[in-house]
């Protein structure tokens, strides 16, 4: 224990930058992917295109490529300085939101097409069909798919370590400077990042059995 009590400010620090990362860009990736999953089931073909192109382009790019873009990129094209976190949240966000927008397309496809044609001949507009029928049904059964792409984002925060953001990738390099085991250290991550996935396994039971009952 040692390694951590020893070093409690480093370790308070990385887990902070952890949190913030998969916080921050867990909020970007779900509002942004609801859009775009919105997009790629809309009757508009040119919101179809677009949607289908974000995704097709991001998914299929490295994690990494996208953090150097961000990174190295967007700051001279715009002519701006940004906080390497939140070039962090914002690469993680715009990544992850692309399995999300998929997710959520899956759950969509769950919604029997019998029910939107109803919304739609009560005279609700697309926006309200999404929004007051499909969405809260689709959102039940892609629970679990949801949860691993959130751990997915979880342990893609890592990445960010890379690029000069401080988190629990990047403790082990801070705290080999003070001479501890790297081994050891690496192993006491591993530890945190399990207890967290546990966390978010724990979350993911909660909500599938309240929303069980609700059905």
């Amino acid at each position: 224990m040692g390694v951590i009590t020893d070093n409690l400010d480093l370790w308070g620090e990385a887990l902070v930058g952890t949190l913030i990362l998969f916080a921050g860009g867990g909020l970007v990736a779900l509002a942004l992917g609801i859009i775009v999953g919105a997009m790629r089931v809309s009757p508009v073909p040119i919101a179809r295109a677009v949607g289908t192109l974000y995704v097709n382009t991001i998914r299929n790019t490295p994690l990494t490529l996208v953090f150097f873009g961000f990174a190295f990129a967007l700051p001279p094209l715009l002519d701006a300085r940004f906080n390497p976190l939140h070039l962090g949240i914002a690469a993680l966000g715009i990544y992850t939101a692309t399995y999300v927008a998929e997710t959520i397309r899956s759950g969509i496809n769950t919604v029997p097409v019998g029910q939107a044609e109803a919304a739609r001949a009560l005279g609700l507009t697309f926006g309200q069909v999404m929004s007051l029928v499909v969405m809260p049904q689709a959102f039940r059964s892609v629970i679990p798919p949801m949860m691993s792409v959130f751990i997915a984002l979880l342990k893609n925060t890592t990445v960010a370590a890379g690029f000069s953001v401080v988190n629990l990738g990047s403790i082990r390099a801070y705290l080999s400077e003070r001479g501890e085991s790297q081994m050891l250290v690496i192993l006491w991550v591993m530890v945190i990042f399990i207890a967290l996935v546990l966390v978010l396994s724990w979350v993911q039971r909660r909500l599938e059995l309240r929303w069980k009952v609700a059905r």
